[in-house]
């Protein structure tokens, strides 16, 4: 796993406030993404897997992993949290809203855990192709971080084609606009998971944010999703 603390975190933010969504570039190492995707196999780190075409999601498949969490994970899920909260607070206040968000994510954990979100929701995805992940928001309970991540494991080009990941943004009586993320191998996106605030000309109002991958045309994807909230 490459350096954490290396991050521009001042690029993050202005695109987080611009597009909804900001690149970190080789978060992961080859050497970490492959023994991730080779970890999908391993169902003593998992909690649970999920059909997506059972529970009309899309096509294609993904695993809960189980606490205690892989190492790079559960780094990534701790040190990251304290730059994120700065911008959601930012977001919540923008926006109006009171929930304010701790600067440790140990001490947020035990928020989500208090209120019975006790089950961790980072996650494994693998689509084979014609594999496709439908428009969604990650809510798991009433503690929502407004925050999360997707890293691609797999390298586009070589492992697979198609696979895009896509974000919609829904504003008040306007038409939805799309937002494709190209990533390579390593590369990690943040986004909104639920709302986040637009600057209009009569204010900051909010908008409904959703993701998704599009159809991969072949090969195999995987990609881990860092969630900040525990579900219940």
């Amino acid at each position: 796993m490459n350096d954490p603390r290396g991050i521009d975190w001042t690029r993050v933010e202005s695109d987080l406030d611009r597009y909804g969504a900001a690149t970190i570039k080789h978060l992961l190492s080859p050497e970490t993404c492959h023994t991730l995707i080779d970890s999908y196999t391993d169902d003593m780190l998992f909690r649970s897997k999920v059909v997506m075409d059972r529970h009309g999601f899309g096509r294609g498949e993904y695993k809960y992993f189980a606490y205690p969490l892989p190492a790079p994970l559960e780094t990534l899920r701790t040190t990251l949290y304290p730059d994120l909260a700065v911008i959601a607070n930012r977001w919540q206040a923008a926006m109006g809203m009171a929930v304010t968000y701790p600067t440790s994510h140990a001490d947020y954990l035990k928020q989500c855990h208090t209120a019975g979100q006790t089950r961790p929701t980072p996650l494994l995805l693998r689509y084979e192709p014609g594999d496709y992940n439908c428009l969604h928001q990650d809510l798991y309970g009433e503690h929502v971080f407004p925050l999360q991540m997707a890293i691609l494991l797999s390298r586009p080009g070589d492992d697979f084609t198609g696979g895009e990941f896509v974000l919609t943004e829904q504003r008040p009586r306007m038409q939805s606009r799309a937002e494709v993320v190209p990533l390579v191998q390593g590369d990690a996106v943040v986004f909104a998971v639920h709302h986040r605030p637009v600057r209009g000309t009569k204010g900051v109002y909010r908008v409904n944010m959703r993701h998704g991958v599009s159809r991969v045309r072949s090969g195999y994807r995987h990609t881990v999703g860092i969630i900040f909230h525990d579900a219940k």
